[in-house]
């Protein structure tokens, strides 16, 4: 509810030498998903584990079965409810962005960001659509060289559940005049289409920085 990564661990410990899991820990695998964990990481079942394929396939299964009950509505209220009030200019924006996809019925989010926090705290509310993070990579010099940032913030938010980064031109600051924006955002869903995200008459909400300002804005797809 803090928007750092939770990750689980030893959630199938019985399939080192087994071919199935127990129920307990089945139910724990389910349980992981629905209380809203960001990644599950198994250890010695696929290190040292008879089954490691096996292991996968099946940890894999009963997290897109859990995926499918996870009560998104109240995940979302109770995580408001968590941040309170007043909430930080960032939270209002992030909070706002998940119920306007909600609402819209849109089918992707995405967030234009240059550290990976804005994306982190959109992701956070759990929304049942993918949040695509375009991280804008920043020019910085030591004096003796320059150098990129970007490429470790998109790294880095590959551990958060449903965000999907990708790096955008470095020539396009994050907070910039909107035809750059545009082209930017162009490459984002022309990303999302090849990846099967995004279809035409799609709904898209967006989430950027204009100037001082943050903005979230709807997109409707033509063909």
């Amino acid at each position: 509810m803090a928007g750092k990564p939770a990750v689980v661990t030893r959630v199938v410990d019985s399939m080192t030498d087994n071919l199935r899991p127990t129920r307990a820990e089945a139910t724990d695998v389910a349980n992981a998903v629905l209380d809203g964990s960001d990644a599950i990481l198994l250890g010695a079942e696929t290190l040292r584990g008879l089954y490691p394929v096996e292991t996968i396939s099946i940890v894999g299964k009963i997290c897109s079965e859990a995926e499918k009950v996870f009560n998104q509505d109240l995940y979302f209220k109770k995580t408001v409810k968590y941040v309170g009030e007043p909430m930080t200019h960032l939270e209002s924006i992030a909070s706002s962005a998940v119920r306007a996809a909600i609402k819209v019925k849109a089918s992707v989010i995405i967030v234009f960001t240059s550290s990976g926090r804005a994306a982190r705290l959109i992701a956070k509310y759990r929304p049942t659509m993918p949040v695509l993070s375009v991280v804008i990579p920043r020019l910085k010099t030591n004096q003796l060289k320059w150098s990129f940032t970007g490429a470790f913030e998109a790294r880095q938010s590959l551990i958060v559940r449903g965000l999907f980064p990708m790096l955008a031109d470095p020539r396009h600051p994050a907070e910039s005049t909107s035809a750059t924006n545009e082209s930017v955002l162009k490459v984002a869903l022309d990303h999302g289409k090849v990846s099967g995200v995004v279809k035409s008459h799609d709904r898209v909400v967006v989430c950027q920085k204009v100037g001082d300002a943050s903005v979230v804005k709807i997109i409707e797809l033509e063909d």
